[in-house]
């Protein structure tokens, strides 16, 4: 396996959705902050953290950027999304039978 984290590998993110990997990348961005500046003021312990960070971020974009091309497939939705969108038609029919009874 290449250098990076291990709970970070490529098959790994290729099931995660778009907002997961936004986070991830947030995440892996504010770490490789931190890092840094532990690494200028001489407190850093493991310089290749760093590195292994880096990497993250570089595979976390061009998971990113293979899907926007259409060359990686994003995963299919989980069955919450679904749910929430059956609530939302739900709370439309009462919208809209509420507007019906004031017409009326």
């Amino acid at each position: 396996m290449a250098i990076g984290s291990k709970e970070l590998v490529i098959t790994e993110l290729d099931t995660f959705e778009n907002e997961r990997l936004t986070e991830e990348l947030k995440k892996a961005k504010a770490e490789l902050f931190n890092l840094r500046f532990q690494s200028a003021t001489g407190q850093l312990e493991s310089h290749g953290r760093v590195r292994q960070v880096k990497r993250d971020i570089a595979r976390i974009y061009t998971v990113l950027r293979e899907r926007e091309l259409g060359i990686r497939e994003t995963p299919v939705a989980t069955e919450a999304p679904a749910k929430a969108k059956k609530s939302t038609k739900k709370k439309t029919e009462q919208a809209d039978a509420a507007a019906d009874t004031k017409e009326a």
